[in-house]
């Protein structure tokens, strides 16, 4: 999968993708991440991207040229599945999105910034809106690298597990189980039973039913 980012601050982006998982996932060839800097693409002086909004009001607004001229000169090199904008008011990433989104061969997200950006751009360039939840960032970069991650742990072969993603939060629209490791007893708390037992559907139907009371407790709006 190829994945690149528009960004006007690409400095923000040199640390998420070069470590752990990403940076494997990378190494193995099966995802490529390209942060492209916006101000390359601008004809205005001192590589200016933003101006004053029209009706004035307050903050900047990014302009649609170097916008358009960024897409553009990418699209001569890729055939994008999605060119996502990054947004407050985009619809809310969630699992079922990221599996979706795993699918797809080539995306580009364009991280907004300032006020906002020319809305030409967003009718006539975008085909998909995300937002990583209802609270508002100083740009897109951060969000980017959510969803990046979120979609690339999910590439066959980027986990050493591959089943390790499916039993994953939401992926059933259930809270993961708790999960315990050595030493079995520790100041006196001990690991459940169940799961020393060695009987692998009886630990099948125990963290079934600690997904369902977990997220009956803390996310009962999945359930429904």
């Amino acid at each position: 999968m190829k994945i690149d980012i528009i960004t006007v601050v690409p400095d923000i982006l040199s640390g998420p993708f070069s470590h752990s998982i990403m940076k494997r996932a990378q190494d193995k060839g099966l995802l490529t991440v390209n942060v492209i800097n916006l101000r390359e693409y601008t004809s205005y002086a001192r590589a200016q991207v933003d101006d004053y909004p029209f009706g004035g009001g307050a903050g900047m607004v990014m302009m649609i040229e170097p916008l358009v001229n960024a897409i553009e000169s990418l699209k001569k090199i890729t055939q994008y599945d999605e060119i996502i904008f990054l947004s407050p008011d985009g619809e809310t990433f969630n699992q079922k999105t990221a599996n979706a989104l795993s699918l797809k061969k080539s995306l580009l997200m364009v991280c907004g910034h300032y006020k906002g950006v020319d809305q030409r751009f967003r009718d006539h360039f975008v085909t998909k809106e995300i937002s990583i939840g209802d609270y508002v960032l100083s740009g897109g970069e951060l969000a980017a690298a959510v969803i990046t991650d979120a979609i690339g742990r999910l590439l066959p072969g980027v986990l050493n597990d591959e089943t390790s993603a499916l039993t994953d939060s939401f992926q059933d629209n259930l809270l993961a189980p708790p999960v315990y490791t050595r030493p079995e007893n520790f100041r006196g708390w001990r690991v459940p039973e169940v799961l020393m037992s060695g009987n692998h559907k009886m630990i099948e139907a125990w963290r079934q039913e600690q997904s369902l009371i977990r997220t009956q407790d803390r996310r009962p709006d999945l359930l429904d």
